[in-house]
C-alpha cells in the first residue's frame, strides 16, 4: 500500500487527484467545528453526555463526525444523500419509469441522480427541522436551552443552514468522486469514522475491564482480517474463446477467466443497514414521549433487535446491490456475441443460469459473512465506550473503504504505466 502510494506521488496527474481529495476531506472536517448559527456552542459544552454511550445519538454522531454534538454546519452529515439514495434505488425496482432511466445509460442516471439530489433537500430539511426542536428539549444545569428562545425566524435560519450544509456535503462527495481519488460519499464517512478513533482508542486504554483492554486488539485484528480475506475473496469461471473470423484474418481462440467476488457489493450494504436502523430510534428521540422513548431503546444500537435488523438488512442490500452491478444475462450475451463460453456449459440461456446459479451462493455466504463481521464485535464489546469506534460496522466501514480506494489508486497507476508503454 505504501509502495503504491509512493508510485502515485510520482505521477503529477495522480498527484493533483490525491491532493484535491485530501482538501475536500479537509474542508468537510473543518466545517464540523464550525456551530450553525443561532446555537449556544456554551450550552452545547454542557450536554455532551447526551451524545456518548450506547444510543442512537452516538451512533448519528459518529457516522457525522462529531458535528451533530456540535450542531455545526454539517450536523446532519452525509445520511441524507445514502437515505435518498437507497429510496431511489429501491423504487427503480418498483417503479417502471425508473427502470427504463436506468437502461438508458449515462443519460438516465443522470436523471436519477438529479432526483436522488431533490430527495436528499427534502430529507435533510425534514431532518434538521426535528434535530431543532430535538435541541430545544436539551439544556445545562442552569435550564437554559442550545437554542435559546426559538421563534419562527431562528427556527427557519437553522434549518436551512443545516440543510444548506448537507447540500453542499452532497456536492464535495460528488467532485470528491468525479475529480479526485475513491467514492466521494464512503470516503467522508471513513474520514468522519477515522476522526473519532483517537477517542476510542483513549477509552480503551483507559478501561476498567482488564481483559476487554489484553483482548480488544486481537478482536480489531481478527475483523481486520476477516474483512480483507472477503474482499478479496472471488471465484474465477473459466472461458474459452473460439476461433473466429474478422474481416480476412482468423482470430485465434484463447482462455480466460470470469472473476466474480465474494462480496460485490463492497461496504454499501453496512452503510445502508445502519442508516436504516438508525431511523426508528431517531423519530423515537424526536417525538420524546415515553412510548417514543421506549421504541427508541429497543432499537438501541447495542441491542438484540438493532443487532438482528443490521445483519438482515446488510443481507437483503448485499443481494440487491449485487443484482443491480452484475446482470447474469447481460454477461452471457456478451460472451456469446464475442464467441466466447464456458467449458460445459451452453452458450446464452444456459450460461446465464450457471452464472446467476454461482453468484447467489457466493453473494449468500459473503453477506452472512459481513452481517457477522458488523454484528459480533459490536456484541463482544457492547458494554464499553469504545464500541462505535471498534464495533464491526465502524472498522467494516474503514478498512472497506481503504481497499476500494487504494484499488482505484492501482487502476490509475496501472493506466498511466499502459499510457506510457504505448507512447
Amino acid at each position: 500500500m505504501l509502495e503504491t502510494l509512493a508510485n502515485a506521488i510520482r505521477i503529477p496527474e495522480i498527484r493533483s487527484k490525491i491532493v484535491f481529495t485530501a482538501a475536500m476531506l479537509l474542508l468537510y472536517r473543518l466545517g464540523a467545528y464550525i456551530p450553525a448559527p443561532g446555537v449556544d456552542a456554551n450550552v452545547l459544552k454542557n450536554i455532551e453526555n447526551e451524545f456518548s454511550g450506547s444510543n442512537v445519538l452516538g451512533l448519528l454522531n459518529l457516522f457525522a463526525g462529531g458535528s451533530l454534538s456540535r450542531l455545526s454546519l454539517f450536523a446532519l452529515g452525509i445520511m441524507p444523500y445514502i437515505t435518498a439514495s437507497i429510496i431511489l434505488q429501491l423504487l427503480t425496482v418498483v417503479l417502471p419509469s425508473l427502470e427504463r432511466l436506468q437502461k438508458e445509460g449515462e443519460v438516465g442516471q443522470q436523471k436519477i441522480t438529479q432526483y436522488t439530489r431533490y430527495l436528499t433537500v427534502g430529507l435533510a430539511f425534514g431532518q434538521s427541522l426535528g434535530y431543532v426542536f430535538l435541541f430545544q428539549s436539551f439544556a445545562d444545569k442552569t435550564g437554559q436551552s442550545v437554542v435559546g428562545d426559538l421563534t419562527f425566524a431562528k427556527l427557519m435560519l437553522i434549518v436551512v443552514s443545516l440543510t444548506a450544509g448537507c447540500v453542499l456535503l452532497m456536492w464535495l462527495g460528488e467532485l470528491i468522486t468525479q475529480r479526485g481519488i475513491g467514492n466521494g460519499i464512503s470516503l467522508m464517512i471513513f474520514a468522519s469514522i477515522a476522526s473519532g478513533m483517537a477517542g476510542g482508542i483513549q477509552a480503551w486504554a483507559t478501561n476498567d475491564d482488564k481483559v476487554f483492554v489484553v483482548m480488544m486488539p486481537f478482536i480489531a485484528l481478527a475483523v481486520v482480517i476477516g474483512i480483507v480475506y472477503v474482499q478479496e475473496g472471488q471465484r474465477r469461471i473459466p472461458v474459452q474463446y473460439a476461433k473466429r473470423v474478422v474481416g480476412r484474418k482468423m482470430t485465434t481462440g484463447g482462455s480466460t477467466y470470469l472473476p466474480l467476488r465474494v462480496n460485490m457489493a463492497g461496504v454499501i450494504p453496512v452503510i445502508f443497514a445502519a442508516s436504516i436502523m438508525a431511523f426508528p430510534p431517531t423519530i423515537g428521540q424526536l417525538i420524546n414521549s415515553p412510548a417514543a422513548v421506549d421504541f427508541a431503546n429497543f432499537f438501541s444500537p447495542n441491542g438484540w433487535a438493532y443487532v438482528v435488523g443490521e445483519i438482515f438488512f446488510i443481507v437483503i442490500f448485499t443481494y440487491f446491490y449485487t443484482a443491480v452491478t452484475f446482470n447474469p444475462i447481460d454477461q452471457a450475451d456478451n460472451l456469446k456475441k464475442h464467441g466466447g463460453f464456458i467449458p460445459g456449459v451452453r452458450p446464452g440461456r444456459p450460461t446465464a443460469e450457471y452464472l446467476d446459479r454461482i453468484l447467489g451462493r457466493l453473494t449468500f455466504a459473503g453477506a452472512l459473512y459481513l452481517g457477522a463481521i458488523a454484528a459480533l464485535p459490536t456484541i463482544l464489546i457492547s458494554q464499553t465506550s469504545a464500541n462505535f469506534f471498534f464495533g464491526g460496522t465502524s472498522i467494516l466501514i474503514v478498512v472497506g473503504v481503504a481497499l476500494d480506494t487504494v484499488k482505484q489508486l492501482e487502476a490509475q497507476l496501472m493506466m498511466r504505466n499502459y499510457e506510457g508503454f504505448m507512447k
